[in-house]
């Protein structure tokens, strides 16, 4: 039975790496991929899939317009992949457990968990919800040794902890920090009242 899988790890954990990595295995076995993206995601440009090693391969824009069901049943793909999948709203996601329940092709969802403030994305919401299977991609704090858990926001180099949930960006806007890092450097930034 296909299933449909939630891979989430922090910024900077290898996310994008390991969906190209992924999409390579299955074409280079000459099977088919589907990769989506969200439109939000303009990084490298809308529809491009693009790691910071430099690797990159060109997606499917994902939009409220886009079927994906009526796509994969099109398509007939080995495999559905997602990059950035917080992004995703709940019907996209409701979607991607049709595809995995009535097609019967797996989907692999990689995002983050939660955004700048430790709060759930609406995609991330919705696939920790509905996955088969949740699995955590690891990486290490910018400041300690740790496991990271978080995503720290920076504006001119400097920690911030206010404004919109969506702020596109790399390693020059967000840095992968362990809760304690994250706290610590947060009351630094705080007005102390006394």
């Amino acid at each position: 039975m296909a299933k449909l899988y939630f891979r989430y790890g922090t910024m900077n954990s290898g996310k994008s790496i390991e969906v190209l990595r992924v999409a390579h295995n299955y074409e280079e076995q000459g099977k088919k991929v589907l990769l989506f993206t969200p439109a939000v995601d303009n990084r490298d440009g809308v529809g491009v899939v693009a790691s910071r090693i430099g690797m990159q391969k060109d997606g499917i824009v994902v939009d409220d317009s886009l079927d994906m069901v009526g796509m994969a049943a099109a398509e007939r793909p080995n495999c559905i992949l997602i990059d950035e999948a917080q992004f995703l709203n709940k019907q996209q996601v409701l979607q991607l457990t049709e595809i995995a329940d009535t097609l019967g092709i797996p989907v692999i969802a990689y995002g983050l968990r939660a955004d700048f403030l430790g709060q759930l994305f609406e995609g991330s919401y919705h696939l920790f919800a509905l996955a088969d299977k949740i699995e955590e991609i690891k990486t290490v704090c910018w400041y300690c040794d740790r496991k990271a858990t978080m995503n720290m926001r920076l504006a001119d180099g400097k920690p911030v902890f206010e404004g919109a949930q969506i702020q596109i960006g790399g390693n020059e806007s967000y840095l992968p920090v362990c809760r304690k890092c994250y706290s610590m450097q947060k009351s630094q930034t705080q007005p102390h009242h006394e």
